[in-house]
């Protein structure tokens, strides 16, 4: 297993996952609802054990402002659609390029317990890792460097800032206004913190509330 990293290069405990995540959402839709959601835990812990366990940091240095940061962006995350009715029926949120609101979630598996004990784990837990690994912890330092080893953790240029929030918030479809916010509240925590740990827990802390918001509120749109 170490060859085979070394052959991958340096940037492979940080890009497999996102990579393997991305897949696996583009087969989900081959298999069942009940099955799909299990297998997906199953192989990202696979990968992120082979591959990234040496790199992934738990420990964060400021556990409670990561915390509360994270419920502070749920906030700004669902305020819009709170306080405007129908704000996200704009054309600038819906159109061919963002997409439409809608739930990666079938409507027929929204009760079934299992399935959303799957979905809410894999948006707690596996997601912030898997993100911040690629986004903070990758590709904000391969923008400053290809030699990303060398650059510390929390060290930006312009660009590098802007284009990881940006490339971001396109992940985030007609949410993109909100996720460009996350992404720009993501990165300056990286920079404030330099531990992926922080940028873990913030992230994990924010998808937390807003699953308990979905399930709370049957606004299934947004799980993407």
């Amino acid at each position: 297993m170490t060859a085979a990293l070394r052959r991958l290069g340096p940037g492979a405990p940080y890009v497999v996952p996102f990579v393997t995540f991305l897949l696996l959402l583009l087969l989900g839709p081959l298999l069942p609802a009940p099955v799909d959601a299990p297998v997906r835990i199953v192989i990202l812990s696979l990968v992120l054990w082979f591959f990234s366990r040496g790199v992934i940091q738990f420990k964060a240095r400021l556990l409670v402002p990561s915390a509360l940061a994270g419920v502070l962006l749920f906030l700004l995350w669902i305020a819009p659609d709170v306080l405007i009715p129908h704000y996200r029926e704009f054309w600038l949120f819906q159109n061919q390029l963002t997409g439409t609101l809608h739930s990666s979630l079938p409507a027929a598996s929204r009760s079934d317990p299992w399935v959303l004990v799957f979905r809410v784990l894999r948006s707690i837990f596996f997601v912030p890792i898997i993100e911040e690994l690629f986004w903070r912890g990758w590709l904000m330092r391969w923008l400053i460097s290809p030699d990303f080893e060398s650059v510390p953790l929390g060290a930006f240029s312009h660009t590098s800032f802007w284009v990881t929030a940006v490339i971001f918030s396109l992940e985030h479809g007609p949410f993109w206004d909100v996720g460009l916010l996350a992404g720009i509240a993501f990165n300056w925590w990286m920079v404030r913190t330099r531990s992926l740990g922080d940028c873990i827990l913030f992230h994990a802390v924010t998808n937390a509330c807003l699953a308990g918001y979905v399930l709370a509120t049957h606004r299934w749109e947004y799980w993407l």
